[in-house]
């Protein structure tokens, strides 16, 4: 297993080189640079400009900027510094990749604990109004963008006053003891947290009933069946861990897309995240914070599937085996 992770970490260098070269491309495709945006202003005067375009090396040719980008990632772990923040990328990611993670676990917490159950017992249930009722939520869930849900809840939240429209703190924030501050937090982050997880929870439901299905339909479990144990008995001791397998194979790509959608949730309800920081960095052309943005949310999606996989093997001795 150890040198399973070690592979899996080595394998890890050359994508994110690739992603950075990648990432440097789309950035010069695009017309303009930082400076660009800052030329805008008339008062701005144009020696000014020259002396930020050879201050931040945008004079230089961009294979340039990228071998330099490069060599200082590789030998000082350094992300560069961002145009618009004025801080290193790394001091400005930090905290918005902590609130991405905190928005992606509630999402997943939320997805993976209802998903699980509801789909096992469509599964039980197939054919019934149970089952139908089911089926019907699944497909509205993934029919809907996730921009409409959060439009939706954002408007539910500014006509009810149930739930804060946007932030992630309130005004007395530091006024508050330890517990009105955690409740405050889940507070700001429920309808968020319920944005990211619609689509994951859907999708994951339907192939939660469709892997206990198959299951249910093995030879073993027609066995565990005609020794006469209860239908309960069955599905929980019998049939249930197997049909998991396929699911936490799944764990990784539900990181990745919980990543995504947390972008429109951040951005529709002004969560102060990674993908509000790189839709902003984005607008400003910081390519240093754009390129260091996509760099956190690649290991984070590599680190998803490194933990999807062993999660499988602690579960299948089929895996550890190989």
């Amino acid at each position: 297993m150890l040198a399973f992770v070690l592979r899996r970490l080595v394998q890890l260098v050359p994508l994110l080189l690739a992603v950075v070269v990648l990432t440097f491309a789309l950035l010069q495709a695009a017309p303009g640079d930082y400076v660009t945006a800052v030329a805008a202003d008339p008062q701005v005067p144009t020696a000014t400009l020259d002396a930020m375009r050879h201050r931040f090396g945008l004079d230089r040719p961009w294979p340039v900027q990228l071998g330099l980008y490069v060599r200082n990632l590789v030998l000082r772990f350094d992300l560069g510094e961002s145009f618009s923040h004025h801080r290193p990328v790394a001091e400005v990611l930090r905290g918005g990749l902590l609130n991405t993670l905190l928005l992606a676990l509630a999402g997943a917490l939320l997805a993976w604990g209802l998903a699980v159950p509801l789909g096992a017992w469509a599964a039980a249930r197939q054919g019934r109004a149970a089952d139908r009722s089911l089926s019907a939520l699944a497909f509205t869930g993934l029919a809907v963008p996730e921009v409409l849900s959060g439009l939706l809840l954002l408007m539910l939240a500014a006509r009810t006053g149930w739930f804060p429209v946007g932030g992630m703190r309130s005004l007395d924030w530091e006024s508050l003891g330890t517990a009105a501050r955690i409740a405050d937090l889940l507070h700001h982050l429920a309808l968020p947290a319920v944005v990211v997880a619609l689509v994951p929870l859907a999708g994951r439901m339907r192939q939660m009933r469709s892997s206990l299905l198959d299951v249910l339909r093995l030879d073993y479990v027609t066995a565990a069946r005609a020794r006469g144990l209860d239908e309960r008995t069955v599905v929980m001791k019998h049939a249930l861990r197997n049909a998991l397998n396929p699911m936490i194979t799944l764990f990784g790509y539900t990181l990745g897309s919980l990543l995504s959608g947390s972008l429109v949730a951040e951005i529709v309800f002004g969560w102060p995240g990674l993908g509000r920081i790189t839709y902003d960095a984005i607008l400003a052309r910081d390519q240093y914070l754009v390129a260091g943005s996509v760099l956190m949310a690649t290991v984070t999606l590599v680190a998803g599937n490194l933990v999807a996989d062993l999660l499988l093997a602690a579960v299948d001795p089929r895996v550890r085996h190989e």
